[in-house]
């Protein structure tokens, strides 16, 4: 079955707090990073501060006036605080392919650094086709039989994830019941997904993002963290002393239209 995650661009949901001692800074007082590298757009790092059990916010408040730093190996950048907690560097070709790029700032007096390796881009990426009709009222096994299959060439077992955006302004669900019109599913080292009419629920315009990533990345769509407060668990991640994700990807886009 598909695996639904509601698309942010990209996707880690709770970061749980602690009183535990871990070095100079308590695990509580640890900040989360967000960052997504991506080919061809500027840099962009978000830097929060962890939330409390009991706010419904997504993430706690920024955290601003720090210093970022990023490296290629060779050359290190400066990010630009453009607004609180929300750092930038905009020379888009900055980011390279095979390059491993390292980040690193200073927080409570504690190092935070992440590095990722931007991975190849894949090519071949493909559709069966790229217009159906949606499927409601219909058996458990004709929703669940395969409306489209996504291939690309994949010799040297890359990750791979694949992220739905509904490209229209409103949505109205065909059948009944709440269905997130956007949605991702973790193809990890495969070369093709076939995806079913299951979660296909809205007629209109489609983006179909394959996005080539790090191992990192995946074990943030498999790895369940507790939430409950009862049992805390670090939550995945690459960040050291710091909570969060900072990966470099790739992407191609196939855009779908589906009809009732």
């Amino acid at each position: 079955m598909v695996k639904r995650i509601l698309y942010s661009l990209f996707f880690i949901s709770t970061i749980l707090s602690s009183c535990k001692k871990d070095g100079t800074t308590t695990v509580a007082e640890r900040p989360v990073v967000i960052s997504y590298l991506l080919i061809g757009h500027p840099v962009k790092v978000n830097v929060y501060e962890q939330k409390a059990f009991s706010d419904t916010a997504a993430y706690g408040p920024r955290i601003g006036g720090l210093a970022l730093a990023l490296s290629d190996g060779t050359q290190t950048v400066q990010l630009t605080e453009t607004t609180t907690g929300n750092y930038t560097y905009v020379d888009s070709t900055f980011l390279q392919t095979g390059k491993t790029y390292t980040l690193q700032f200073t927080y409570k007096n504690t190092v935070i650094t992440a590095s990722s390796l931007m991975p190849a881009f894949t090519s071949g990426y493909a559709a069966s086709r790229t217009k159906f009709a949606i499927r409601v009222g219909v058996t458990p096994a004709e929703s669940d039989s395969t409306a489209v299959r996504f291939s690309w060439n994949n010799p040297d077992s890359l990750y791979h994830v694949l992220v739905f955006k509904y490209d229209e302004a409103n949505t109205y669900a065909n059948g009944s019941g709440n269905f997130p019109s956007n949605f991702t599913v973790n193809a990890k080292m495969a070369d093709y997904y076939d995806v079913p009419y299951r979660p296909f629920r809205y007629a209109g315009g489609y983006s179909a993002i394959l996005y080539t990533v790090n191992k990192e990345y995946s074990d943030i769509l498999t790895t369940n963290t507790n939430t409950n407060s009862q049992q805390l668990n670090n939550p995945p991640g690459n960040i050291t002393n710091g909570y969060g994700i900072f990966a470099a990807m790739q992407a191609d886009t196939i855009r779908m239209s589906l009809t009732n």
